[in-house]
């Protein structure tokens, strides 16, 4: 009779959940609530709402981008994870890892095979083609009642105007992760001993004391390189200065550089400073001087296989080019750690006051179009995103193995701690939450919180969320467009041109009309007063 009975409570919930909210087969479920009680049937129990069937186990295959890890550290943690994730869901999760080499194409062919092999997968919409797969069919429509269902805590964390920017043509695609601050705006990581040693007391704020900078350290010890970079930042740099010398702000995702945008005083009007204007003259020029300097090696573009950030640790260069989190996370401490000496970072934007804080989207979850169980695939989200304990496991690993708190109750790595044996790569970057962060204490969180401050009161935030490009009828052009762009940044970036600056300009503008610069900005503009206007 008691078998009857659940049976016939299994049926009763398979038609109720035929009248709303899209399932794994394509049907639809009314089912709105959930609670996190685990009865002794295998449901998850709420008085107000009915049940959720986890009679079935199930095994959740999450996908991220990079490479597998092979010390065991990561499958020992995962076993104790596991073991929550059965007795609150009665389910598993698995890894699979989308390894960096050719990282994208392998990532969205992954998607497009559509075979039920991945379940939760780590996207983003400015450098895993979220959109592009949204619109494609890869990634799973999430109603707002399949949310509020199996993604309870997650529902309510993110903000109703958040939700509106992971929509696409009206749906849900993506769970963004909203509820982590982090800055990846570029710019320059130099030492500070030596910056004061220039004259530059405070530091340097502007690409003139980067000048001063480098002059000084190619003067005063002939053998250090004062940035030894390999040759590939030249489309960062690029984008640094027009971010430090115009208001220009750059649409995600289109072309390499980020060539088109808006301004901060007139958004929605598209137009380049890489087409028009003075700035990019202005840039090839610093370069030019740059290279004279001697601020990096000669043959710069051959100069591959170069670690210039284990170089900067063992004094042989005196500066890194990447972003916020790599200053604060990674780089200050470990100098701080072997030398006992400040870096300062010198961010891009930062005479024009021109930053942007992180699109939501940047980070997010999606789930698989062809998963075969997409309501506890979110539960599973929900309890990683939300759950203390599993969140610590899948961030931080194993406390007295991979971490342990101080008397402050900062992170610190225990005593014996192997980076090479001990180390986990779970790579959680699409639902972190502030809520639940352990500080780092490796870190100067003084520091970093005064640039935060720095930046919050100059920051706009990123306003394309919702913009989605369709460059089906423009794509030769942006091909054509991109490689150009690659091509002559090489050259104005390192100085390595002949002739003027203006000369060289002159004649990257007139390949990039020839390839079709202008019919893309019609296009854009067409589209973004489509939406905006």
């Amino acid at each position: 009779m008691k078998k009857f009975f659940a049976l016939l409570l299994v049926i009763l919930m398979m038609v109720s959940m035929a009248a709303c909210g899209k399932s794994k087969d394509g049907d639809t479920d009314t089912t709105n609530k959930t609670g996190n009680k685990k009865s002794d049937s295998g449901k998850t129990d709420d008085s107000d709402t009915g049940a959720i069937d986890t009679s079935e186990h199930v095994v959740i295959t999450y996908m991220t981008t990079g490479d597998k890890p092979t010390n065991g550290a990561t499958e020992e943690v995962m076993v104790e994870l596991n073991k929550i994730l059965k007795e609150k869901v009665n389910a598993e999760l698995e890894i699979y890892y989308i390894g960096w080499t050719d990282y994208l194409s392998n990532y969205n062919l992954t998607l497009a095979q559509m075979d039920g092999t991945v379940d939760l997968v780590g996207t983003a919409s400015d450098w895993l083609d979220a959109w592009p797969n949204a619109k494609n069919g890869a990634f799973l429509e999430l109603s707002e009642d399949m949310l509020k269902t199996y993604a309870p805590k997650t529902w309510a964390q993110v903000p109703t105007e958040n939700w509106e920017m992971s929509k696409y043509n009206g749906e849900i695609y993506l769970m963004p992760e909203d509820n982590f601050a982090q800055w990846i705006n570029h710019g320059f990581i130099y030492r500070m001993d030596w910056a004061k040693e220039a004259g530059l007391t405070n530091g340097a704020h502007t690409w003139d004391d980067m000048t001063t900078y480098f002059a000084y350290v190619k003067e005063a010890y002939p053998n250090v390189i004062p940035w030894n970079s390999d040759g590939s930042h030249n489309i960062q740099l690029a984008s640094g200065w027009m971010a430090s010398h115009t208001n220009f702000l750059p649409i995600d995702g289109i072309t390499a550089g980020g060539l088109y945008g808006g301004s901060r005083d007139d958004l929605y009007t598209v137009w380049s400073p890489f087409y028009e204007g003075p700035e990019l003259v202005e840039f090839a020029k610093l370069m030019k001087k740059w290279d004279d300097i001697g601020v990096w090696k000669t043959d710069v573009l051959n100069n591959t296989g170069v670690d210039n950030r284990e170089e900067m640790y063992l004094g042989q260069t005196s500066a890194d080019q990447h972003h916020t989190e790599t200053w604060y996370g990674t780089v200050e401490p470990e100098m701080r750690k072997r030398y006992d000496i400040d870096t300062g970072f010198f961010y891009f934007g930062e005479e024009s006051s021109n930053v942007v804080s992180l699109n939501i989207t940047h980070g997010a979850m999606a789930i698989s179009a062809a998963s075969k169980n997409p309501e506890r695939a979110l539960m599973v989200y929900d309890l990683i995103r939300n759950d203390e304990e599993c969140y610590r496991l899948f961030n931080y690993g194993l406390q007295g193995k991979q971490y342990d708190l101080d008397e402050n109750g900062y992170r610190i790595q225990p005593e014996g701690y192997n980076n090479d044996t001990d180390a986990i790569t779970i790579n959680y970057w699409w639902g972190r939450n502030d809520d639940l962060e352990l500080k780092d204490g490796k870190r100067n969180h003084e520091a970093y919180e005064k640039l935060q401050e720095e930046y919050d009161k100059v920051k706009m935030t990123y306003p394309y969320g919702q913009f989605v490009a369709e460059v089906s009828s423009i794509q030769a052009q942006i091909n054509n467009i991109n490689e150009i762009h690659t091509n002559y940044m090489s050259q104005i970036a390192y100085g390595k041109y002949n002739g003027s600056a203006e000369d060289i300009v002159a004649e990257y503008r007139a390949a990039l009309k020839q390839a079709g610069f202008e019919d893309v900005v019609n296009e854009l503009q067409t589209q973004v007063n489509d939406l905006y206007k």
